[in-house]
């Protein structure tokens, strides 16, 4: 006589993949954890872009300005004379290789419809001449101005030039502004020394 034993295998099997299954509760608290991981990662991503960004405008402000400033203080210290044409532009004279003389003109360039737009600038020549212009910075902000002063007398607190013949020292104000989407604005505002025209004879 055969007696046969069913098999208890499949029976085990399903057993055990039934109490190893996910509840509903189990993949919502997986899915939501999932979440703020990605949210966190992301979030961080995101944040070490626009440091990068900034650290790379702050970077190309800071140079431009150093640029910009120590083309425009060599000027002003070999200049002879200078001609305030108003409080964005001024033009120096100042002298060339061979004793002679040249006019250079330094400016803000406001014009909506001009390539250099929102530049400070330097071009050969006076400002109505319409030469080619060196741009210095980029991005400045419209509060641009240059700043006269006489010779510093004791007594006097107020040294500022009213005309060309007392004019011995130039300083200039800017602000220059660095802007992508969704990233903060990269601001770099200079206020430089006073230059002195070294070669210029004033009237006080």
């Amino acid at each position: 006589m055969i007696i046969t034993i069913p098999s208890t295998e499949h029976r085990s099997a399903r057993r055990w993949t039934a109490s190893r299954a996910l509840t509903l509760t189990e993949v919502m608290l997986a899915a939501t954890l999932s979440v703020f991981v990605l949210a966190g990662i992301l979030s961080t991503f995101l944040l070490i872009g626009h440091s990068g960004y900034s650290a790379s405008s702050y970077s190309e402000l800071e140079a431009q300005a150093n640029r910009g400033l120590t083309i425009f203080a060599e000027d002003v210290r070999q200049a002879s004379d200078i001609h305030w044409n108003n409080e964005q532009s001024i033009t120096l004279t100042v002298p060339t290789a061979t004793n002679a003389t040249t006019l250079i003109t330094y400016a803000y360039d406001a014009d909506h419809d001009s390539s250099t737009y929102e530049c400070f600038y330097r071009q050969a020549g006076p400002s109505a001449a319409g030469g080619d212009r060196q741009v210095l910075m980029r991005g400045v902000a419209a509060d641009f101005s240059f700043h006269r002063y006489k010779i510093e007398q004791p007594g006097q607190t107020d040294n500022t030039a009213t005309n060309d013949l007392e004019t011995k020292q130039i300083q200039l104000s800017l602000r220059a502004v660095r802007s992508g989407a969704a990233v903060v604005a990269a601001t770099q505002t200079a206020l430089s020394a006073r230059f002195i025209l070294r070669n210029k004879r004033v009237s006080n």
